[in-house]
């Protein structure tokens, strides 16, 4: 029997991450959690599992053709995941990322071979000079190029229904409850959610959210307000758009976390569990604390952890940056 965990390149490697239960810091939930952890995969991140689909169904669709160039704007870890993929596959990256990101996360990418242009945060999406505009027009002037825009790309909630879905459902023997997961592109937690209440309509889907953005609001009222939206520090969930891939219906509550209660969760993430993770899996954390009250000792959650803890060294993990954000005394 061929051993399942050799592979012809790194793109094989992607997906069947494992599930870890929380001991010591979820000592007072009460129930049951359990972490689907992401910096499982090669890029350290879930976004590897949408990077490869996305670029697939656009090689199915011919969208992308030999030597083509994929131009995306990321917050650092798609980016990631398609310059793996690119790499492999021989195409050229292009990443447009926003000045909030992480120094590591530019030089990392650059690393991978990526070219990038970093934009600033602080205009609107629509703006010439936002990561979204120069991405957009970047794809018009490079010919034989390629936009996945992961935002409104199918593809990515696709991914996750058809990989991550079904792997916490196996991993819990379909035992799972509540499912939470911070939001950003949308594409992981409505492809999970999808499949999950298809199997038990009856498990909870939480989001999490920051404080600028404009996700919770909307969930509830219906109302997209521009009065919601400020710059915050946290990294990869929140928006200040609605993208196609957040299924609002499928998802049960937002709850909003701040700038520093995700940092230093992190944090305490990693003493007492020894995982070491991205900013915003501890307002992940953060948030599932927030809602403890809502669980009942025969309930089982899992939460999922975006990315690894070395793309923000120079951030959650840096006493002096921690103390200028006013993070720690």
């Amino acid at each position: 029997m061929k051993d399942k965990r050799v592979y012809n390149n790194i793109i094989e490697a992607i997906g069947n991450t494992p599930l870890i239960k929380l001991n010591k810091i979820a000592e007072d939930i009460p129930a049951e959690v359990w972490a689907k952890v992401e910096y499982f995969n090669p890029g350290h991140s879930v976004k590897d599992r949408m990077a490869l689909k996305m670029v697939e169904d656009a090689e199915k669709e011919g969208k992308l053709k030999p030597g083509g160039t994929i131009i995306e704007c990321t917050s650092g870890n798609t980016g990631m995941g398609l310059a793996i993929v690119a790499a492999v596959k021989g195409y050229k990256l292009i990443c447009t990322l926003s000045d909030k990101q992480s120094k590591e996360k530019i030089d990392i990418l650059k690393a991978m071979g990526a070219e990038v242009r970093v934009c600033p945060t602080e205009v609107a999406p629509d703006h010439p000079e936002s990561y979204y505009s120069v991405a957009s027009r970047l794809s018009k002037e490079i010919e034989n190029s390629f936009y996945p825009y992961q935002y409104d790309n199918m593809s990515n909630t696709k991914a996750h229904y058809e990989t991550t879905g079904p792997e916490i459902w196996e991993q819990t023997n379909g035992e799972i409850t509540h499912f939470i997961v911070g939001v950003g592109t949308g594409g992981t937690i409505s492809g999970v959610a999808k499949y999950l209440k298809e199997k038990n309509p009856d498990i909870k889907i939480w989001g999490v959210d920051a404080y600028g953005s404009v996700f919770k609001k909307y969930h509830e009222t219906g109302e997209f307000d521009e009065n919601e939206i400020y710059s915050y520090i946290t990294e990869g969930i929140g928006e200040d758009i609605l993208p196609k891939n957040v299924n609002f219906d499928l998802i049960d509550h937002f709850e909003k976390v701040t700038d520093k209660d995700g940092a230093l969760v992190a944090r305490e993430m990693a003493r007492k569990e020894g995982l070491f993770l991205g900013y915003s899996c501890g307002s992940t954390f953060q948030g599932l604390r927030q809602l403890k009250d809502e669980l009942k000792p025969t309930d089982k959650v899992v939460a999922l952890f975006h990315d690894h803890g070395s793309r923000y060294v120079g951030k959650v993990y840096n006493d002096e940056w921690m103390k200028e954000q006013g993070f720690l005394d």
